[in-house]
């Protein structure tokens, strides 16, 4: 039996995703990453108690000779971990989840179903935002044990966690686009153990910027970790945010549009 050209046309329109469609296919994905991360909640868990040893280990190392008192030190220490919480979180999972599944033949499977190739990576990364919500509360409650106390309103927190997630949530978009691209899930976690310490520790997370060397002053003022912690920090503070917000919102939109298109199209060429 023959098939018309618009019958062709037909059948291609009705296998091609909606854009609901999509949504629905990456939700159904993240779930089942969810599912993965419940049987091995390893990642999660280091994304969880690393930040949760720097904290302690920087407040009692640190505290009383950078700010004279740990109860003050913690103030200014605790948006910064914040930050960490989330970004670490979603450096280590994502990529590597990814690359498991491009070595590992599930890619494969997906490509025969009639999905959106850019589900998988969606799902993958909205499964990232329970982890990242998960990370900040277990924080959250870390840090109000050790004496941190929200200064701001109860929205402006709420707002510091929404930024910390958000950027969290436009990093990954690199973490997927490397763990794409690279041939195993061990140079995943070493590009993000490379990633993490320029990023996370050379910036405003210990000391202010102005106390750093010359050479880390000059990084540490364009690293966008710091302007997230510096935008944390001024809305649990509850003090002049002197830009950084807007700094975080600009420097999360060129994370996600760099990063995302890139992940997809690579992700679209692996065969």
């Amino acid at each position: 039996m023959t098939t018309s050209l618009s019958d062709t046309r037909s059948l291609s329109e009705t296998a091609r995703p909606s854009r609901f469609g999509i949504l629905r296919h990456s939700v159904v994905l993240a779930q089942r990453s969810l599912a993965k991360t419940s049987r091995n909640p390893g990642p999660i868990m280091n994304g969880i108690i690393t930040p949760a040893l720097f904290m302690v280990l920087f407040l009692y190392l640190f505290g009383r000779p950078v700010a004279g008192t740990t109860a003050e030190y913690l103030q200014y220490l605790f948006p910064g971990i914040l930050v960490m919480g989330a970004g670490l979180a979603g450096m280590i999972s994502t990529g590597s989840a990814i690359n498991l599944d491009l070595k590992n033949g599930v890619t494969d499977r997906f490509r025969s179903l009639p999905i959106s190739r850019t589900a998988p990576l969606l799902g993958s990364v909205l499964a990232d935002i329970l982890r990242y919500l998960i990370a900040v509360a277990v924080l959250f409650g870390i840090g109000a044990l050790l004496g941190f106390r929200i200064q701001g309103s109860a929205l402006a927190a709420l707002g510091a966690a929404g930024l910390a997630i958000m950027f969290g949530f436009c990093l990954s978009w690199l973490m997927v686009f490397i763990g794409v691209l690279v041939k195993s899930a061990d140079a995943v976690l070493s590009f993000s153990f490379i990633a993490f310490l320029p990023l996370q520790l050379g910036s405003s997370l210990a000391a202010p910027i102005d106390t750093l060397p010359g050479w880390l002053h000059a990084w540490a003022d364009i690293n966008p970790v710091t302007h997230v912690m510096n935008a944390c920090r001024a809305l649990l503070n509850g003090t002049p945010d002197n830009g950084s917000i807007g700094l975080t919102l600009l420097w999360s939109a060129i994370l996600f549009v760099v990063f995302c298109p890139l992940a997809v199209r690579a992700y679209g060429r692996q065969e």
